[in-house]
């Protein structure tokens, strides 16, 4: 199981995506919420008050 790179929320299998930089860092997300707020939006998630 992964965790998802911003909220680190367990991942299920077969669930979540993954998104690959240039860099060849692998990104997991669990949601498309938590995958806008990282990349489109540039957010950090202890700033968040929804992440745990």
């Amino acid at each position: 199981m992964a965790e998802c790179s911003f909220c680190n929320k367990e991942i299920e299998k077969g669930k979540g995506t993954m998104y690959v930089k240039e860099t060849g860092k692998v990104l997991w997300f669990c949601s498309s919420k938590c995958e806008k707020h990282m990349l489109k939006l540039k957010r950090e998630s202890r700033k968040t008050k929804w992440v745990k």
